[in-house]
């Protein structure tokens, strides 16, 4: 295949792809019908054509014939008037009148048969029309309820991808808010620990020192005073009672 061949295959493969999107089977088949209707009204008109040329054909027809009785009541009163040349030429007259009337009525017999014809394809075609008329409105109610099928189908389609990126921000959402969580707590433990300087309580490292120590001091003497209340250091347990009896006799 040359090059230019190629490029006509494509083109028309193109056309034809961006025409089947473009086609409403609808709109072709009204087309159709239309056109049809039309051919059937051009048939019509042609019986009625024939018709009124048959029609001439008739009224012309009884001209002639009443000329040719006229010509042979000619003939007569010639005879009668023994004048033989003027029978003669009366004679003449209606042969060749009678020659047209034949010749008329061949055309009227043909002009016959041509009419039966038309109005036999007439109601054939009517037929027909009638036959497409309920199939193509058959066709575009089945196309419309399809479309509209299709259309429903897309929203529903639409709506669930929609939903789908809507649950996967959610769980990203979700899992940003873990994180964040999970750093604000480690930040607290590092920050209780000491690792991290928190800027904004305005203390320095002897602060934390001393408030460290503090808290190791308080935590010792709960632990012997827990000690002390359950009997396990009974020397801190007796000077814990004479600090007692002395605070009494004061």
């Amino acid at each position: 295949m040359g090059l230019f061949s190629r490029i006509e295959t494509v083109f028309k493969s193109k056309m034809n792809k961006l025409l089947n999107r473009m086609e409403d089977p609808r709109e072709t088949l009204d087309y159709s019908y239309e056109r049809q209707l039309e051919l059937l009204q051009n048939v019509k008109k042609g019986v009625a054509e024939v018709a009124s040329s048959k029609k001439r054909l008739q009224l012309q027809r009884v001209k002639l014939v009443q000329n040719t009785d006229k010509l042979e009541k000619q003939a007569r009163d010639a005879v009668v008037a023994d004048s033989d040349d003027l029978a003669r030429l009366a004679l003449e007259r209606k042969a060749a009148l009678a020659q047209q009337v034949e010749g008329i009525d061949l055309e009227i017999a043909e002009l016959d048969q041509q009419q039966e014809k038309l109005v036999e394809s007439e109601k054939r075609l009517s037929t027909k029309v009638e036959i497409f008329k309920t199939r193509k409105e058959s066709i575009k109610a089945q196309y419309s309820a399809a479309e509209a099928h299709v259309k429903i189908n897309e929203s529903v389609t639409g709506i669930s991808e929609e939903m789908a990126d809507v649950g996967l921000a959610l769980e990203r959402a979700e899992n940003k808010t873990e994180e964040m969580k999970a750093r604000a707590e480690a930040i607290d433990e590092l920050m209780e620990a000491g690792t991290l300087e928190d800027l904004t309580s305005g203390r320095d490292e002897i602060d934390r020192e001393l408030s460290k120590i503090s808290s190791q001091s308080n935590v010792e003497s709960e632990l012997a005073r827990l000690k002390a209340e359950v009997g396990k250091d009974p020397e801190k347990v007796k000077t814990g009672e004479e600090g007692t009896d002395e605070r009494k006799e004061v």
